[in-house]
Formats: C-alpha cells, structure tokens, sequence
C-alpha cells in the first residue's frame, strides 16, 4: 500500500481524480484503503496497474495472495 500512496502523492489534486476515475473508484476510497491496509479487490487491483502504467502493480497490492489471484504471474520453471 506504500507504494500506492507514495504514487497518489506524486500526482496533482485534479491528476488524482482522473486516475481514480479510470480506475472506476475514487482517491478517498484509496486513501482509506492505504491507510487501514484494507485488501483491494482483484479487480480493482488491475485497474491500478493498468492506469499507473505498472508504477504501483498488481503484486504491490496484493503482496500476500497475488499467487493465487494471478498464477499466470508466476514465472514457471520447464520441466526437466
């Protein structure tokens, strides 16, 4: 979450609207949700990798159980 809100304090006021707008929320909904260490949703999570041109990913978020939310993100070892 960290790395969330360190990305929200780097944009402009009207910069922050319009990104929480693309990701179809809003900067107080992520702000609360940095602040109590809330898990976002899956989807939600993409929105922000997506529009924070993988700044802040979808890992970052969901540090605990992106494995099992994403496991196409899981580099695979080639069978011997």
């Amino acid at each position: 979450m960290d790395k969330l809100l360190a990305y929200l304090n780097s944009l402009s006021r009207d910069d922050q609207d319009a990104f929480a707008k693309r990701c179809d929320t809003s900067v107080g909904y992520l702000r609360k949700a940095c602040s109590i260490n809330q898990r976002i949703g899956a989807e939600l999570c993409s929105a922000i990798e997506r529009e924070s041109g993988g700044a802040v990913t979808r890992k970052d978020l969901r540090p605990r159980d992106w494995m099992l939310v994403w496991p196409e993100l899981q580099k695979h070892k080639k069978a011997a």
